[in-house]
């Protein structure tokens, strides 16, 4: 009974001693050694109580020497230690796996390079062997630039970078671009710290935008501006520059940190600004042709890299609000004149009107001052009339040259755009371009007529006047052999207050009056029939009584007794 116990002790320990063997070998890489070769798969012996199988292409697997003979000693994982067919699981490319990762995992902490090869093509991208380890290449990350054939880099070792790995899931993520742009960038620094500016090199253009053209100076790119490619304008660099093209240019700038290179091929022929000031002297005339048209203005090409600007106020004497475009179009041949010359800025300003006589001169010359004209009614403003005349200007003429008698704003009513009216030349500003007219210095002033000569009219005068109207307020008067009107105010009228009723006057009476106000400049007349009643009275009391004074009789013997008193 007691052996019977130690038996089953003893089957126990040594059963638990052979799971302790065999436990710890699977999930592991193991030696074994080839003991047959069958066809197309390799039996191994790892110690185990049974031999495992592994086919012979993993160990040829990606390109590798995949030769085994009977002996041979290979490295492979233990899936299993014994399956249904009582038989070891192993794995070559497992182990090998296995390895690459130990090994990968310590590289990629370094940020070192691996090498491996692209060997499959998937979506989105390729795999890659990292020596039993399978990486995925993204396609952005195969080279700088990308490529349409990727056959000449499969199967071929080179180096990558690692950019992910994740174990757990089996994933690792790889660059080629990386790798290029490192080398790319150790190319550029050496070569740009050979470059020096100044220095004259070929080049071959690269790539071309609408603001200048790339250029490859062997291994390194320099931007080559649209406004250094020539001296003249140049609208788009493929009217001068082709891909492919081998071009001389200078290097104008080199950036030791940033590695940009500004290149310049103008630089290599004459400046034609030099000594421009003795070849376009001010105010001569030269023939250009019109290179580019803008809100502000036309560039006009001189001679080839010299060009000047045709600013839109010196376009036209009298198209002031009009577009260049109307004026002039691209390529069309002008005439122009130098206005200024500025050698430092490299600015030449032009004038295109500078080159036809001046309409306001020529209208000075043809109407001189006091001149009359005739001419359409182009616009009614609030302040006057603008009169069409010859030579394509305008003439204004005031509300206060309207007429002689009314008010501006209402002689302004008779007017009508469209109307054709003649004015007489008052002013001609040459320099400021404007011309004054006048309508009602046509005709001539009544007021000043009537004040002329030593019998003139004056303050202080007697006129006759004719009633044209009455009114609560007065009356309105004409004064005799004069077209000049007046207004007799009701407390005017008479001396005495029950007098002054404007209803006692009749439409057409004659009336006399003494002018109180008679202003040339305001033309205003004042008239009074009180003060010339006031003023026959004071002679009539000078003179003791007269008959024809008008004068009371009580006002006549009170300055007789007044003077018998003295006496």
């Amino acid at each position: 009974m007691a052996n019977q116990t130690a038996s089953a002790e003893d089957f126990e320990q040594l059963l638990f001693e052979s799971f302790q063997d065999i436990d710890p070998v699977e999930g592991t890489v193991v030696k074994g050694k080839v003991v047959a070769i069958e066809k197309d798969l390799a039996i191994i012996d790892v110690g185990l109580k049974t031999e495992g199988r592994v086919p012979m292409k993993e160990f040829g697997a990606a390109g590798r020497d995949g030769t085994i003979a009977v002996g041979s000693e290979v490295e492979v994982y233990v899936d299993r230690v014994e399956n249904a067919m009582g038989e070891a699981v192993l794995s070559r490319e497992k182990a090998r796996r296995e390895e690459s990762w130990v090994r990968l995992e310590v590289l990629y902490d370094k940020g070192e390079k691996v090498e491996g090869q692209i060997f499959n093509q998937v979506k989105g991208g390729f795999t890659v062997d990292l020596d039993g380890a399978v990486a995925f290449l993204p396609r952005s990350q195969v080279d700088i630039r990308p490529i349409r054939d990727i056959a000449p880099l499969m199967n071929v070792p080179q180096p990558f970078q690692i950019l992910k790995m994740d174990k757990r899931r089996g994933n690792i993520v790889v660059s080629r671009r990386a790798i290029l742009e490192e080398s790319r960038a150790e190319q550029r620094s050496e070569i740009v710290q050979q470059l020096e500016e100044g220095q004259v090199v070929e080049g071959v253009v690269k790539n071309i935008t609408d603001y200048g053209a790339f250029v490859d100076l062997g291994g390194i790119d320099g931007l080559l501006h649209v406004t250094d490619i020539a001296w003249r304008r140049v609208n788009h660099p493929n009217e001068v520059l082709a891909i492919g093209e081998t071009i001389k240019v200078q290097i104008i700038r080199v950036n030791q940190e940033s590695h940009r290179i500004s290149l310049g091929m103008k630089q290599l022929q004459a400046d034609p600004w030099e000594g421009i000031a003795a070849k376009y002297p001010v105010e001569a005339k030269f023939t250009g042709r019109v290179t580019n048209i803008t809100d502000y203005g036309a560039f006009v090409e001189l001679e080839p890299g010299i060009e000047g600007l045709i600013h839109v106020s010196e376009m036209s004497w009298t198209k002031k609000n009009v577009h260049p475009g109307k004026i002039v179009s691209t390529s069309q041949e002008v005439e122009v004149v130098v206005l200024e010359v500025d050698p430092e800025k490299r600015r030449i300003s032009l004038g295109l009107k500078q080159t036809l006589a001046n309409p306001w001169e020529s209208f000075a010359d043809k109407f001189p001052i006091g001149a009359e004209i005739e001419g359409e009614v182009k616009n009614k403003t609030e302040f006057g009339l603008f009169i069409g005349l010859d030579g394509d200007v305008d003439g204004m003429v005031h509300l206060s040259d309207l007429d002689w008698n009314r008010p501006g704003e209402e002689a302004l009513e008779d007017y009508n755009r469209g109307d054709i009216v003649k004015a007489r030349v008052l002013d001609v500003d040459i320099d400021k371009e404007r011309i004054s007219l006048g309508i009602k210095q046509l005709g001539s002033d009544a007021m000043a007529d009537a004040a002329a000569g030593s019998d003139g009219l004056r303050k202080g005068a007697i006129v006759t006047t004719e009633v044209t109207a009455v009114t609560d307020g007065g009356l309105e008067v004409r004064i005799s052999e004069t077209d000049l009107s007046a207004f007799i105010r009701r407390s005017d009228l008479s001396r005495d207050r029950e007098d002054q009723r404007p209803e006692r006057f009749a439409v057409g009476e004659k009336v006399d009056a003494r002018i109180t106000q008679f202003d040339k400049k305001t033309r205003r007349i004042g008239l009074s029939i009180k003060a010339l009643e006031i003023a026959e009275e004071k002679e009539a009391v000078a003179q003791y009584g007269s008959s024809d004074s008008g004068a009371s009789l009580g006002d006549i013997l009170g300055a007789a007794l007044k003077g018998q008193d003295k006496k």
